[in-house]
């Protein structure tokens, strides 16, 4: 059996084309039809990795009539991924844009993204979206292009290797979105109302905010709508305080009545309005919540979700969120992944010495560089890697270049790629966006890096990274592209993770319900449970081994066995 199929539905009615591909992503044989997706997927379940355009188009309908694939090929996922390694990020990403541009054919736009909108809305969340319209033989020469242009990658064996995570992350979405999150709507309407008070008849706010409102207004001497930052700016003015915005770090430390009440308010505006009644009625059905998750929805990688609000349920309302009877939520937390990506990334040999052990990585780093202080510690890495460069960030950022060069000279190295307008790229090859402005046509001085990735470190040294001598767009630049390399890498690994995870828990009933970058949840029977925690465990390390090949740096997850999602924190 050939290692590779590619299947897609046909334009018109149910049936579906298939074909063996061979190594070069050619046909192998001749194109079959048979009556469906599902029996052409189903009746071939020695293939190891199935092609297709987009798994939104055809994975909901093979899981719908109970057909898992172990492995497949995005065509679309893919693109989007090459244009980016090309510098050309922001180009239409369908297959029948790439065949365009083989051809030198004018390109269709992309289809809008569909907004998730009613009541209904999650039950076609993963409906195909209206594309042009694509023969079989136009998408195999799409595929095989592709394989072309993966040879031609900086790195091809590291691109083969990210699109391959992509397409398994697509395959881990769709299948969230079939398990669902478990989620006790009486148990919301509980908090709900714990939280907000009664709801009033006609959808205005309810009674706890209605009260809050009115200690507000009776604090300022007047009506104060305080879901309406000029008014409340206004009012502050008026009372002889100037305040740039309502936010809740620059209003903490005013000394006026209408504080405390305000900031209250604008906690629970957010519950009402973000994860009310609506959004109750809206997203959760049969005891289940189903977002529809986008893998690589940031050009970092990370993911995002068409509506729901998935990645940022409050802890309060998370509450909701309870196993079956019978089983339990293991919630793995990834232990500094970040800091631990980017020793593996700079091959410094301090620091993956440090990111080698499974406990905290900060005390271990204080320990070194920082005479015992946690906290300075942790604040020159982050700043290392978020671009806190002045003051005592700077202070402490020196500190950590003496004992960790090559790890600074890294996301320094990639910095400066960005205020000089180059892109740079993550450890497997997604690419940052080009700059607005910039006009380079390709590797070189202006353009992508000929021989190594920014950030790698030279092999003589590193050189002293001055910041500040760039304008302000530039150096803003320049501290996305500094976090680009290591928030970028740890998206990828991620992904490989959650490959590694899904693979490890094939036969059991344990289900993956929930992820966000640093974060996973498996919902499994309370006998599964100690399984799924080594499985969780595991799958990090592998994933680390896999990205980044052999390294001392250790991959560590804090993980919780609950009943609540909210018990886990």
């Amino acid at each position: 059996m050939n290692e590779r199929w590619a299947v897609a539905p046909e334009p018109e009615g149910d049936g579906a084309l298939l074909v063996p591909l061979g190594g070069d992503g050619l046909p192998a044989g001749d194109v079959l039809r048979e009556a469906d997706l599902v029996t052409a997927v189903r009746a071939r379940p020695d293939v190891t990795r199935w092609v297709w355009r987009n798994s939104a188009e055809v994975y909901p309908r093979l899981l719908a009539a109970g057909v898992r694939v172990e492995r497949c090929y995005d065509v679309e996922a893919a693109e989007q991924l090459l244009l980016g390694h090309e510098g050309r990020l922001g180009e239409p990403r369908s297959a029948a844009a790439a065949w365009a541009r083989l051809h030198n054919a004018p390109v269709p736009p992309d289809p809008p993204i569909r907004q998730a909108e009613g009541p209904a809305a999650q039950d076609s969340l993963f409906e195909p979206q209206a594309a042009a319209p694509l023969p079989f033989d136009a998408l195999l020469e799409v595929y095989a292009e592709q394989q072309r242009r993966h040879d031609l990658a900086e790195y091809p064996g590291r691109m083969r290797l990210l699109t391959a995570a992509e397409s398994a992350g697509m395959l881990v979405a769709a299948e969230m979105h079939g398990a669902g999150l478990p989620w006790r709507a009486d148990v919301h309407r509980e908090v709900l109302h714990e939280l907000l008070g009664e709801r009033y008849a006609g959808g205005g706010e309810p009674r706890r905010l209605a009260e809050l409102a009115d200690e507000v207004s009776a604090a300022f001497g007047r009506r104060v709508r305080p879901d309406l930052p000029a008014d409340v700016v206004r009012a502050f003015a008026q009372a002889g305080i100037r305040v740039r915005s309502t936010r809740r770090w620059e209003l903490q430390d005013v000394d006026h009545p209408a504080v405390a009440p305000l900031l209250a308010y604008k906690t629970l505006y957010r519950i009402w309005t973000a994860h009310g009644w609506s959004w109750l009625a809206d997203w959760v059905r049969d005891g289940r919540f189903r977002p529809e998750y986008l893998p690589g929805g940031t050009v970092s990688g990370r993911w995002t979700t068409n509506g729901g609000g998935a990645l940022q349920i409050p802890k309060v309302i998370r509450r909701a969120v309870v196993a079956d009877e019978g089983w339990r939520l293991v919630v793995a937390d990834a232990d500094q992944m970040e800091p631990r990506v980017l020793a593996a990334i700079s091959r410094d040999p301090g620091l993956m010495e440090v990111a080698g052990h499974p406990d905290d990585l900060y005390t271990r780093l204080s320990d070194r560089a920082f005479s015992g202080d946690r906290d300075h510690a942790k604040l020159a890495l982050l700043g290392a890697i978020y671009g806190q460069t002045s003051g005592d960030g700077l202070k402490n950022l020196a500190a950590l270049r003496r004992r960790f060069p090559r790890a600074v000279a890294y996301v320094d190295d990639a910095a400066r790629a960005g205020e000089e307008g180059r892109l740079v790229r993550t450890w497997l090859g997604r690419t940052s966006p080009r700059a607005v402005g910039t006009d380079d046509d390709g590797p070189g001085e202006a353009g992508l890096p000929q021989e190594l990735p920014p950030g790698t470190p030279r092999e003589d040294g590193p050189e002293q990274y001055v910041p500040g001598y760039a304008s302000s767009d530039a150096r803003a630049r320049g501290r996305f592209t500094r976090n680009f390399v290591v928030q970028g890498s740890a998206a990828d690994w991620a992904l490989l993770m959650l490959a590694a995870l899904r693979r490890a828990t094939t036969g059991m009933r344990a289900e993956l319900v929930f992820f966000q970058h640093d974060e996973v949840i498996v919902h499994c029977p309370a006998e599964e449970a100690e399984a799924v925690t080594v499985a969780i465990r595991a799958a990090g390390d592998e994933a680390g081994r896999i990205a980044f090949g052999d390294t001392p740096v250790h991959f560590a997850f804090t993980t919780a066995t609950v009943q609540r999602y909210s018990d886990a924190k």
